[in-house]
């Protein structure tokens, strides 16, 4: 099961109707909202976890927190520790206010909903990134060890993220993340 399709039936739908209730949206925008930041949240992981360290880091915070309490619990997404959480998640896969920033308003051009609405929900999104991953860190390798399930293939990490990467559905998200990170530092640059 890709990380967006956990997201939405985590709970019967908990997690979209919390963010929905908490940012006065609709179920149906909600999850808009929740499609269209969870594949840049997404990317920026997958290309954090092509850094230096990035990888081992993932799999430390996935062994170390309690993440699944997002899923299983979508009320502490009221919380505000979860947004600090989140904050802190989006510091880790972006580097800078200014990318989550950024990623906030190409999620607003694709939705139609404030910007302002997202910035405050894009915490709370990589918070249930990092939940559904937590629920199926069984099958990321080891930090230094042998792979459990591996990154690809057997329910992995990469198995989870390609779907919702994957946006022209040709099988491979290599593409589309290099797309998006082309987009994404073009913008950046100017």
């Amino acid at each position: 099961m890709n990380i967006l399709d956990m997201i939405l039936q985590s709970q019967g739908g908990g997690a979209v109707q919390q963010l929905g209730n908490q940012f006065g949206l609709p179920p149906g925008q909600a999850e808009s909202a929740l499609s269209a930041l969870l594949p840049m949240v997404a990317a920026g992981l997958q290309r954090n976890m092509g850094s230096q360290g990035g990888l081992d880091s993932l799999i430390g915070a996935l062994a170390g927190g309690t993440h699944e309490r997002y899923l299983e619990d979508p009320g502490v997404l009221a919380d505000a520790a979860s947004t600090q959480d989140g904050n802190g998640i989006l510091g880790h896969i972006f580097g800078s206010k200014d990318v989550s920033r950024q990623v906030a308003q190409r999620a607003s051009q694709q939705t139609g909903i404030d910007v302002g609405i997202l910035k405050k929900m894009l915490p709370l999104v990589a918070a249930l990134v990092m939940g559904g991953l937590s629920k199926q860190r069984s099958g990321l390798p080891l930090p230094g060890g042998p792979s459990i399930g591996g990154l690809g293939g057997g329910g992995g990490l990469l198995d989870m993220l390609t779907p919702v990467l994957d946006s022209n559905r040709d099988g491979s998200a290599l593409d589309d993340i290099l797309g998006m990170a082309g987009r994404f530092l073009g913008k950046r640059s100017s």
